[in-house]
């Protein structure tokens, strides 16, 4: 009696913390990455459905405790502000993409492993 209810699929979620405090996760990278599209701190926060001031906040944040710069800020004027990325919030962004797609792998074996047995068939990451 197979089904679509027999195939188990696995989620999980990886975030990066300091002094117990979140760092990055999955909704700061979609800021991040919303930014390095739109050149635009607000039009970023639009996007992904945040305030302004929110967006601002998690950007002081992370800068803060990862002890790196990630946004180059131009000030407003004759032909408007903006924001982009720096060379070490691409690198990071790289790298934290790059741990993510590892980490999944490795769950996925492992329960693929586990729970591909009586009749329960483990899939992969939603």
């Amino acid at each position: 009696m197979r089904n679509k209810h027999n195939v188990l699929q696995i989620r999980s979620k990886v975030w990066i913390e300091a002094g117990g405090e979140p760092v990055f996760g999955k909704g700061r990278r979609i800021l991040l990455e919303a930014i390095g599209t739109y050149g635009s701190i607000n039009q970023a926060a639009k996007e992904i459905n945040i305030s302004y001031r929110k967006a601002w906040s998690y950007i002081a944040v992370m800068e803060e405790r990862l002890g790196i710069r990630l946004i180059e800020r131009r000030v407003g004027g004759r032909n408007g502000g903006g924001a982009q990325l720096t060379e070490q919030a691409r690198i990071f962004l790289r790298q934290y993409g790059e741990l993510e797609k590892d980490i999944e792998g490795i769950v996925d074996d492992k329960f693929r492993k586990k729970f591909t047995v009586n009749g329960i068939q483990g899939g992969t990451h939603v």
